[in-house]
């Protein structure tokens, strides 16, 4: 399956750039290695590998959310510098317009 050339010209106008001569002749040449480069990658016989998101394992930096876990509100309100009313109080951020 051949890929067509890809206009830079165009492109390049889509992100607002102004290319000379020699830019489009340069990124010509290294958007149709990219272009063969994945057709090169799409003849790779690939039906026994399952699909993936990541080539290693991701594993979550949060801890799981247990009630064995978690800090109970109280608790964490005894570690805050400045509560009221059961609740965590914060400086104001907002002024009045």
């Amino acid at each position: 399956m051949s890929q067509p050339n890809i206009d830079v010209r165009y492109v390049a106008n889509l992100a607002r750039l102004d290319l000379s001569d020699a830019e489009v002749a340069t990124f010509q040449g290294q958007l149709d290695a990219i272009l063969g480069h994945v057709e090169s990658l799409s003849a790779l016989d690939v039906s026994g590998i399952e699909p993936t998101a990541h080539p290693a394992p991701v594993f979550g930096p949060m801890r799981d959310d247990t009630p064995g876990n978690s800090l109970t509100p109280s608790a964490f309100l005894a570690n805050t510098p400045d509560q009221a009313q059961g609740q965590l109080r914060v400086p104001k951020v907002v002024t009045d317009a």
